[in-house]
């Protein structure tokens, strides 16, 4: 008997959404043993020993992969106590050379592209570098520039992705990020249940694999009920803004609509003047009761939407399976797997991905090619 063929997708957007579990399981069996979990020491040896000798870094990038880098400064700080800036690789070869926080033990600089051939993120490596400072690549092409000139080459394997809005790629990328805060927090000796923590991070994959087939059969509802709207404000507290900034970009740079990511406690602050019928809200209320911080985050939200209701607004929630408070507040919700707080932007991102597809098919773009846009930017 001849096996199974392959299923087919119409765009390769879709297709490499689809390939998101096995890309993120690449990627994790690349840096850590599978039984017990445990880091890997020979592709992480370099960098751990930066980790365990600095007490800040930082972050160059650009587009979706300066979205996974404000998730790392979260994740890093929070679960590893490193001080990190992210700055935009664009900017940091702008910035001054004459003020450094340790002369003598310059900071490690970190670089995250998907091509590694990026012209602003490669400028930014090979300033760090002319002063000084150590520093690392997360790329997702062997062989790249990027890897080749970096001091530490951490690669993602997702694989070849054809579609230019980023989707395995940078999910690999925030798996990668977790891998790298849970080996910072073992060398600074932080409080974080790292062992237990590594085991639920293998299980990412098979949880977005089990919800994928729901949440594109409702997305693909959904998206028609929005094809009105003139913009969206996609919302997020703490780690979660990083994930509605790149919701926000998807829309953009997919469906040619305009879109903005902010801190959810920012929206009464300017952005709400503009929530109408025809500006929905995007909000990102997942919570991990488990973790005090968490659930704040999200006693804070709730008290949001309360407020949006009673204003009218037009409110797309992503919320944990079963939460009828974010439902009954909400237009309407996705669900998603309850998960470790560190853990849910990995997941929530996804459905994001599938919203800025249907809404790009919905309003006749193709998905594939948006226009103006390239791969890599190799120009400054």
């Amino acid at each position: 008997m001849s096996a199974p063929s392959p299923p087919t997708f119409p765009h390769h957007m879709l297709r490499e959404i689809y390939e998101q579990p096995a890309a993120i399981a690449r990627t994790l069996a690349h840096y850590l043993d599978p039984d017990p979990v445990a880091f890997r020491d020979q592709p992480l040896r370099a960098v751990a020993a930066l980790f365990a000798r600095h007490p800040d870094l930082i972050i160059a990038a650009s587009g979706s992969s300066r979205h996974a880098g404000l998730a790392a400064e979260i994740l890093l700080e929070d679960l590893a106590g490193l001080i990190v800036d992210v700055e935009y690789a664009s900017e940091y070869a702008c910035r001054s050379t004459t003020t450094r926080r340790h002369p003598d033990n310059p900071s490690p600089v970190l670089v995250l592209s998907q091509s590694g051939e990026t012209a602003d993120t490669l400028a930014a490596l090979r300033e760090a570098a002319r002063r000084g400072h150590p520093t690392i690549a997360v790329t997702n092409v062997p062989h790249s520039t990027m890897a080749r000139e970096a001091s530490i080459d951490l690669p993602t394997l997702a694989g070849v992705e054809l579609a230019i809005p980023a989707t395995k790629s940078f999910t690999t990328q925030l798996a990668l990020i977790e891998v790298l805060a849970l080996l910072a927090a073992r060398e600074r000796n932080a409080p974080a249940n790292i062992e237990s923590q590594l085991a639920v991070l293998t299980r990412v994959p098979a949880a977005i694999a089990a919800q994928l087939p729901a949440w594109e059969q409702t997305i693909a509802t959904l998206a028609p009920l929005y094809s009105d709207a003139r913009t969206f404000l996609y919302l997020g507290r703490g780690v979660h803004y990083a994930i509605a900034r790149e919701g926000a970009l998807k829309l953009k740079e997919s469906s040619y609509l305009h879109a903005e990511g902010y801190p959810t406690g920012e929206l009464k602050h300017g952005p709400n003047a503009l929530v109408s019928p025809e500006v929905p809200l995007v909000v990102l209320a997942t919570v991990d009761p488990a973790d005090p911080e968490s659930t704040l985050r999200y006693d804070k939200t709730v008290s949001l939407l309360e407020d949006m209701r009673k204003q009218g607004a037009r409110v797309l929630a992503l919320a944990n399976t079963g939460d009828a408070t974010i439902a009954a507040l909400a237009t309407h919700t996705i669900p998603i797997a309850p998960a470790a707080e560190s853990l849910l932007p990995i997941s929530e991102v996804v459905p994001l991905q599938l919203f800025a597809y249907h809404m790009a098919i919905t309003h006749g773009v193709d998905v594939d090619r948006p226009r103006n846009l390239t791969k890599a930017v190799t120009t400054e």
